[in-house]
């Protein structure tokens, strides 16, 4: 039911991926216990293609669900229910199962049109925004900065999707350091196979029919979950040699969260894919090195600047840029 008609979904930018039932389910279970009594509101999703409907509404009372609010698109054809054929956006309302055979019946799901076209930032989607408890849904990640600043503005607690990259956004990573937001367990790999129309450009092993294979996709939250508080195992002892200092920050470069040392309380220069290990009672998040980066020092040493900000090490008498670094110190 919710891997059909593709071709009708919305035309937009290339970011508009449907999440696969598998990697919702692998995710969502880690959060089973914030659900119970809650209203789930799901605002970027078309029912007919979105698994996040298929899963809550499934699930519903295994969960304990108060309440399912799905919102779509207008030109999405909505064929799910057989109830509206035309172009007018709706939104869906489930709750729960009325005739005891544990499935969400069309009969049981009322369906409401939307004066608008369902934009989640759209007044009418904002009223059922307010309703919600938790929103749980994949964003389009060209929006990504929006979508989040508004779930922050009206408090909601949520699971989204968003690209790793997001996390040096400088809407998104003040949040990261405050304890605001934080990731989650994530897809295998770092990368996740979503249904989609575009064309996969994966290579023939990693190939899925009807599919499209997105690299470096995390999952983003603000509920607390028991990976967070798992401390790092610390291994690695500090050496001058295998830890260089940059040239313009006051901090040592350690290229693998693995290798964090065990014996060094500075400050550390650590790649962005730490925050999938980050323990905010083991570490404290200093900035990150766009920020911090004192570029005036290069620029005297090279005499122009190739890119924006970053931290360069000095090897073999010559300056190397690195890759966006985040900068931690362990807590005593």
């Amino acid at each position: 039911m919710a891997n059909k008609n593709l071709n009708a979904a919305k035309e937009a930018k290339k970011d508009e991926f449907y999440t696969q039932l598998e990697d919702i389910n692998n995710e969502l279970r880690h959060y089973r216990e914030h659900f119970r009594g809650k209203t789930v509101l799901c605002n970027c999703d078309d029912p007919r293609v979105s698994n996040f409907f298929t899963y809550f509404a499934y699930n519903f009372e295994f969960l304990g669900l108060k309440r399912l609010i799905t919102t779509c698109y207008k030109n999405q054809d909505m064929d799910l229910f057989s109830q509206n054929k035309s172009e007018q956006a709706i939104y869906l309302i489930y709750d729960g199962d009325k005739n005891g055979n544990n499935i969400p019946d069309p009969e049981e799901i009322g369906i409401h049109p939307l004066k608008g076209d369902g934009d989640f930032r759209s007044r009418e989607c904002i009223e059922l925004l307010k309703q919600a408890d938790i929103v749980v849904t994949n964003p389009p990640f060209s929006l990504f900065r929006e979508y989040v600043a508004q779930l922050m503005k009206y408090e909601k607690k949520f699971l989204i999707i968003g690209h790793q990259n997001a996390v040096c956004y400088k809407e998104i990573f003040p949040l990261i350091m405050s304890n605001k937001i934080w990731l989650g367990y994530g897809f295998k790999g770092g990368a996740g196979h979503f249904i989609s129309k575009y064309e996969d450009t994966a290579t023939a092993g990693d190939h899925r029919e009807g599919m499209i294979r997105v690299s470096g996709v995390h999952w983003f939250t603000n509920l607390e979950i028991k990976k967070r508080h798992e401390d790092i195992i610390l291994y690695k002892h500090y050496t001058p040699e295998e830890y260089p200092h940059y040239v313009n920050y006051d901090a040592i470069e350690v290229s693998k969260t693995a290798d964090i040392p065990c014996d060094y309380d500075g400050a550390m220069g650590v790649p962005i894919t730490f925050l999938d290990k980050y323990n905010p009672d083991q570490f404290e998040i200093l900035g990150i090195g766009l920020e911090l980066a004192d570029m005036s020092i290069i620029r005297q040493r090279m005499g122009k600047l190739n890119g924006g900000p970053r931290l360069y090490i000095e090897k073999d008498g010559e300056l190397v840029r690195l890759y966006e670094r985040i900068l931690i110190r362990k807590k005593q």
